[in-house]
């Protein structure tokens, strides 16, 4: 089975859903044994009867998968509606292992699954993480650490009920299951990219003075002053619902300013000239102030599928993508036109994934990100 099967559709209830989702994945192979699968928020109380239909129509008994607010197929984006979009490949044998609950300890995690990890040298893994569970920031790079693997997923959205799928089981609507997922060994090749929805439009600066979220001084002046200098006179007139368009960009230690996290800005005091920002801020911490456009948007998704193309080469098996809910239509425009790019400088690989609250790539949580996995 070289490439993956998918299907995905929209409809009055979850049976017809789910059961069209069956419907186009067909005559699933025997030796197809993992399945993805990713549901409107909508249809979030009903993943269980949808996975189960899933596991009795397709006879794969290992699903991953969770709820969105908006969820992505093959050039075809769901918000709003109920929807699902269900994906099925084929992996090496015992060259996966779904985990349902890393609990209070990543550590304790990667000591009880050690046999297996020490088993292969690099690893990949999928998670879909509670944004409700109050460790679950923290217990991302952990895992990353604890696993030694290269870790990318997303937060789960909803405007309603949570739920996540480990094997054939449905947890997270107690928001007590942190986080769910699947871990691969390095004989699972994958090709991963990273792309940005907001762009720099000043300098680097140095926060020189801080406490808790807020900025009071950045290279020994008021913050709020330099940022003015940054955004310009024209934005820096009018400073009102400036925080849709205007966010702050934090460098990553050690690399270039291609590679940054991306915060809320919260709130600004016209008085003291400081500015909240939803983060913690240390001081001697790097700062710079980004836009968030389509313009920039476009191009920084059209050079990360250059590359990931490069090399993933001509024909990738399949793919799960992860796509900050800030970006999607709210970005890239209607008519799917995100998920559509991504089909045409690709092809019509079979692809799912969901809109999040925060996305992951390697151990580190980010926003207005999509993140691209291609398994080849």
């Amino acid at each position: 089975m070289d490439r993956f099967i998918m299907g995905h559709a929209r409809g009055d209830d979850w049976s017809a859903v789910a059961n069209a989702c069956a419907d186009q994945l067909g005559d699933v192979p025997d030796e197809a044994n993992l399945g993805f699968v990713y549901v409107t928020d909508s249809l979030a109380g009903d993943l269980d009867k949808i996975t189960a239909t899933l596991v009795q129509r397709s006879g794969i008994a290992n699903w991953v998968g969770t709820t969105g607010i908006g969820i992505c197929a093959t050039g075809q984006e769901y918000f709003g509606e109920p929807a699902a979009a269900a994906m099925a490949g084929q992996f090496p044998a015992d060259s996966f292992r779904i985990f349902d609950d890393v609990g209070g300890s990543a550590a304790d995690f990667a000591k009880t699954w050690r046999d297996w990890l020490d088993a292969s040298e690099a690893r990949f893994g999928i998670i879909h993480a509670d944004p409700r569970h109050p460790r679950t920031a923290e217990l991302v790079p952990e895992l990353a650490a604890a696993a030694e693997c290269f870790l990318v997923g997303g937060l789960i959205s909803s405007r309603g009920e949570y739920a996540h799928v480990a094997g054939a089981q449905v947890a997270g609507s107690d928001g007590r299951s942190p986080m769910s997922g699947v871990m691969f060994h390095a004989e699972v090749p994958v090709a991963t990219a990273l792309s940005q929805g907001c762009s720099p439009i000043g300098p680097t600066h140095e926060v020189t003075m801080s406490r808790d979220n807020l900025v009071y001084k950045l290279d020994g002046r008021a913050a709020l002053d330099v940022f003015k200098e940054d955004v310009g006179p024209e934005l820096a007139a009018n400073l009102h619902g400036i925080g849709q368009h205007i966010f702050a960009g934090f460098p990553l230690r050690g690399s270039d300013r291609a590679d940054y996290t991306v915060r809320n800005l919260l709130g600004m005091d016209m008085s003291t000239g400081i500015i909240a920002i939803g983060a913690e801020i240390e001081d001697g911490q790097e700062v710079m102030f980004c836009r968030r456009d389509r313009a920039s948007a476009e191009a920084d998704l059209d050079r990360m599928l250059a590359d990931l193309k490069r090399r993933a080469g001509d024909s990738p098996r399949g793919g799960v993508y992860f796509s900050c809910l800030g970006r999607g239509p709210n970005t890239f425009g209607e008519q799917s036109a995100e998920l559509m790019r991504i089909r045409t400088a690709l092809g019509d690989v079979p692809l799912v994934g969901f809109f999040c609250n925060g996305e992951i790539s390697h151990n580190r949580l980010y926003a207005y990100t999509g993140v691209l996995s291609l398994f080849l």
